[in-house]
């Protein structure tokens, strides 16, 4: 724990084309900013946007550092790139009822064989109003526990039909594994995971327990780079794709959640720059631009079913449209005399290949700096042979991505406020159809630092309750009581957990059912 000297705040934020790092002081102010290429390997352009930081502020005031938290894209590159994933035994409770259709049926072979996954089914599982279908096998389990160990199983992902409505054979699973593979070993319970939807919540369980040495190398690395930074004893948090963070225990349990933590903290990040609470947040980076929507000053989370690595889920994220459109996004004229922008992108490299820094490749880049609209980047003399013609039309096409995307997460057909934030904001204009006010804050770049570095830490619920068992008071305040408790292990101040969100559902399909869901927040443990 910190000390009351030692509040200031790093912030570090992954993004596919630049590395941002922050820092904020005891009063809530940015005091240092950078921007870093990723590199291949991630962790060295971390090292480098923290050095970076730290070099601005000075080796005196680094020691004001207390805490140091991380917004990274490494669970997201191991499963899209299909690698570093650990070998996962699934194991579904739900016999004899789940046969029809087997375990990852719909998923592609090649990240399969990369998780080296073997699926195993054993007798369990609870009916939607929390009736046994059958007795829970612990004959059963034990014998796949025998399997995991002999055949070198790194983790195991545990589902159970209707576990968002009794968990308490997937809770029992996990006991009698623990009980033959050790306390230690590493076990994902689809309850605290995903919601209803049984196949989706299986998947993103599996999903969870293969990257838990991704977050664990992820976490050690980080505070090895602390360490050599002389920020040893600082509190380590990891963002989370609800807004907020959580301690590296957590993200080392909950690796999954840690995926889509980019665009949320650049909401979060708009939301503090513009102490705007509700507005569409546009984060234009180098190769995509991701639109969100800031509700209550937390981002809107999506309501159905989302694919990582075209994979189909349900645990929580962040409702988000992405395009293809950034800084380095190619632009080409066609031969009718139309103009296209992106989807493709020279990325991280626009700072080579744009012929505003010398290059040769048209870019979106170039496009704002012959307009006069980016003043500081590159060099105008170089892209003043273009067409008026090109450029407008360019610009227009650009806008028109914007507008499109920005409509796209829009509920009403109202006008809205629209903050713009990531490096590549400055392609977007200052109006914007659809919009009553257009806001670009001071630090718009670094925004997605920003926003990790002054979340807050949350928990998070989602249950369904038969109502015939337990009364809907009773059902509030019990989940109400779980997502401060979650907050709470999640690394939040006691003292300061309160709950931000409350959804109950009646759930008339599933009989006399309520699915609740509730969000809790808390400021860092100082």
């Amino acid at each position: 724990m910190a000390d009351q000297k030692r509040i200031w705040r790093l912030g570090i934020e992954v993004g596919g084309t630049n590395t941002d790092a922050v820092v904020i002081d005891g009063d809530l102010k940015l005091v240092a900013a950078t921007k870093s290429p990723t590199t291949e390997d991630v962790m060295s352009g971390i090292v480098a946007a923290m050095h970076e930081v730290i070099t601005q502020i000075g080796a005196d005031a680094a020691r004001n550092i207390g805490f140091a938290m991380l917004g990274t894209t490494h669970c997201t590159n191991a499963i899209v790139e299909r690698k570093r994933l650990n070998k996962v035994a699934a194991l579904r409770v739900g016999a004899p009822a789940t046969t029809a259709i087997s375990c990852m049926a719909d998923w592609p072979d090649e990240l399969k064989n990369a998780m080296r996954v073997r699926d195993f089914l054993v007798h369990g599982g609870n009916e939607f109003d929390g009736r046994e279908i059958s007795a829970l096998s612990e004959d059963e389990i034990r014998e796949v526990a025998r399997v995991v160990r002999e055949e070198g199983f790194e983790s195991v992902a545990v589902t159970s039909v209707f576990s968002p409505v009794s968990d308490a054979h997937e809770k029992r699973a996990a006991a009698v594994l623990r009980e033959e593979l050790g306390e230690g070993f590493p076990i994902t319970l689809s309850s605290e995971i995903g919601s209803l939807g049984f196949l989706e919540r299986e998947n993103a369980s599996i999903l969870n327990a293969a990257l838990y040495d991704v977050a664990r190398t992820t976490a050690d690395s980080f505070e090895a780079a602390l360490a050599s930074e002389g920020l040893a004893d600082v509190a380590v948090y990891l963002g989370q794709n609800d807004g907020t963070l959580m301690s590296v225990d957590y993200a080392k349990r909950y690796p999954i959640f840690t995926i889509a933590c980019g665009p949320t903290n650049s909401i979060r990040g708009a939301s503090f720059l513009t102490q705007e609470k509700d507005a569409v947040v546009v984060d234009i980076g180098g190769t995509t631009t991701d639109v969100g929507v800031l509700a209550h000053g937390f981002p809107r989370e999506s309501m159905v079913a989302v694919e990582i690595g075209d994979v189909r889920t349900n645990f929580r994220m962040p409702d988000l449209v992405s395009v293809g459109l950034g800084g380095g996004s190619l632009v080409r004229q066609l031969e009718d005399g139309s103009v296209t922008v992106g989807p493709d992108s020279v990325g991280y490299l626009v700072t080579k290949k744009a012929r505003c820094f010398g290059g040769d490749t048209l870019t979106a880049t170039d496009i704002v700096v012959a307009k006069g609209l980016a003043e500081g980047v590159g060099d105008p003399a170089l892209v003043a042979d273009l067409e008026p013609a090109l450029v407008d039309a360019a610009y227009a096409e650009i806008t028109r991505i914007i507008e499109d995307a920005v409509d796209a997460m829009k509920t009403s057909a109202g006008d809205v406020t629209v903050i713009l934030v990531g490096g590549g904001s400055i392609l977007a204009p200052d109006r914007l159809e659809g919009s009553d006010n257009v806001l670009r804050p001071e630090n718009f770049g670094v925004a997605n630092a920003v926003g990790s570095a002054i979340a807050q830490v949350s928990g998070q619920i989602a249950k369904v309750f038969s109502l015939t068992e337990t009364p809907r008071d009773q059902a509030l305040a019990e989940s109400k009581q779980r997502a401060c408790d979650e907050a709470i292990e999640a690394g939040a101040d006691p003292s300061t957990v309160e709950v931000v969100d409350v959804e109950d559902i009646p759930m008339a399909y599933l009989g006399d059912a309520l699915c609740i869901r509730v969000k809790a927040v808390g400021d860092l443990m100082l």
